[in-house]
């Protein structure tokens, strides 16, 4: 059985650990402290977004963070699903388009009107899962100015 949690302080040092293994796939850098840090703002403050733990027979196997964002082009909170990740030995068994299932849901109780993700390009099997549960390509370029 699937269940979703919402997250908790007392769950951030399961999630950034899963977080590390996370980033690895792609050599993304992370700092488990600031992660910690964020987390606890985060979780501190609902406006920011929500975040859930994934479990599968009562084991967890993953997680989901979800930002908001107020957009006048779509009049009113969108989100940004930053994060969703399943375990590797967790994955093919369905738990992903299960995860895309229960965020459509709360997009509902959330009252938001987009959702945005990013996948990385050599990812074909997430592109896939997405494809399959109602996401489509945006025809805009996703471009970023980090602030040094």
């Amino acid at each position: 059985m699937i269940e979703f949690k919402i997250l908790t302080l007392s769950d951030i040092e399961t999630v950034v650990s899963m977080m590390q293994d996370f980033y690895a796939i792609d050599n993304y850098p992370i700092k488990s402290d600031v992660s910690k840090a964020l987390f606890e703002e985060f979780i501190s403050n609902e406006d920011l977004g929500k975040a859930w733990l994934i479990s599968s027979d009562n084991e967890i196997v993953g997680y989901i963070i979800l930002t908001f964002v107020f957009s006048f082009e779509y009049q009113g909170r969108i989100a940004f699903l930053d994060e969703l990740y399943v375990t590797e030995k967790a994955r093919g068994k369905g738990i992903g388009s299960k995860a895309i299932a229960f965020i459509k849901n709360e997009t509902h109780k959330l009252s938001l009107k987009l959702i945005y993700l990013e996948v990385e390009p050599h990812n074909e099997k997430a592109q896939k899962l997405y494809i399959a549960n109602g996401f489509e390509f945006h025809k805009r370029q996703l471009m970023k100015y980090k602030i040094k």
